[in-house]
């Protein structure tokens, strides 16, 4: 199973944002048993954590000094990274015109002060239940059905959000692409039964090769996959395409047609770029391919890398 759906067994990530440290130590006592607590004290730190932590919800204070509740709110919900991440607003007591505000930037809820532990505690359960809910249906239709990874697009949102992380960090990003080899002829003359227990084993044996939790190996088409690899040079990534080799042909699953041998094998292509625009990924998933047809041409079972 792949790593971003058993993340999904993880303890919820609350982020409680207040000015007023009391505050903040108040929710944490709360909830420090059942979530992974984040704690910042003003809205520039609540927009950086948001970015590195992504939690799964956030307690927001409105009134504070400099970036307020309301503008974090705004922003988060203008960044498609941190669009779906609920927020409940921490409100004074009668302080109607904040809840309309609110609920206009996308709020899902509020809690008025002073604090009612039994209140905040019902209210903040039922929205990480509701985001675990939503978050395992999306995992879920984010599957291929066949094999188990990531389906075309889990890996296409992946490779979008990659890339925007990569511009912003100026690291590189790879890509491996990978083809069964002379998949037609396994089906041909061993059926499409056996031919579907060929692709989930040979995704089983990409999978293992790839340690990384924020690695992602998606199915990209009918024989094809794809392995999105942030932050890896050229090199490192060609030792991930030639470990994922050495597992597949680990299988020594039988393909009698195969014509370069008697088991089943995979061609590779690898290509590493760092960002450079906001719209270039598709021209990194471009030079994979081209490596991949590389690969092909040079005999197949093989790698080959560049840019």
């Amino acid at each position: 199973m792949q790593h971003w759906l058993k993340d999904l067994q993880r303890k919820p990530k609350l982020l409680l944002v207040d000015d007023q440290r009391i505050n903040i130590l108040t929710l944490h006592e709360l909830f420090r048993e059942e979530c992974d607590i984040f704690m910042a004290m003003n809205g520039e730190q609540a927009l950086e954590t948001c970015r590195k932590s992504l939690p799964d919800l956030i307690l927001l204070d409105v009134h504070m000094e400099g970036i307020d509740g309301h503008e974090v709110c705004r922003r988060l919900k203008k960044d498609p990274e941190t669009h779906d991440i609920p927020v409940i607003f921490v409100t004074a007591q009668g302080a109607e015109e904040d809840e309309v505000l609110g609920l206009e930037l996308g709020a899902v809820d509020f809690i008025v002060k002073p604090i009612n532990p039994t209140i905040v505690r019902a209210r903040v359960n039922t929205h990480l239940t509701l985001k675990y809910q939503s978050d395992l249906l999306r995992s879920l239709a984010l599957l291929d059905g066949l094999t188990g990874v990531a389906n075309r697009r889990k890996f296409d949102e992946e490779l979008g959000r990659t890339w925007r992380q990569s511009l912003r960090e100026k690291t590189e990003l790879s890509i491996i692409m990978i083809d069964i080899d002379y998949f037609k002829r396994y089906n041909d003359h061993y059926g499409h039964l056996r031919g579907d227990t060929c692709l989930q084993s040979v995704a089983g044996a990409l999978e293992a090769a790839v340690n990384r939790p924020y690695d992602l190996l998606a199915r990209y088409g009918g024989e094809e996959f794809v392995c999105l690899l942030p932050n890896t040079h050229l090199k490192g990534a060609v030792v991930v395409a030639e470990r994922m080799q050495a597992c597949v042909r680990a299988l020594q699953l039988e393909h009698a047609d195969s014509g370069i041998g008697q088991v089943v094998t995979v061609s590779m292509g690898v290509a590493t770029m760092t960002a450079n625009s906001t719209d270039g990924a598709q021209v990194l998933l471009e030079a994979a391919d081209r490596q991949l047809y590389k690969a092909k041409q040079a005999g197949r079972a093989c790698i080959r890398s560049g840019i």
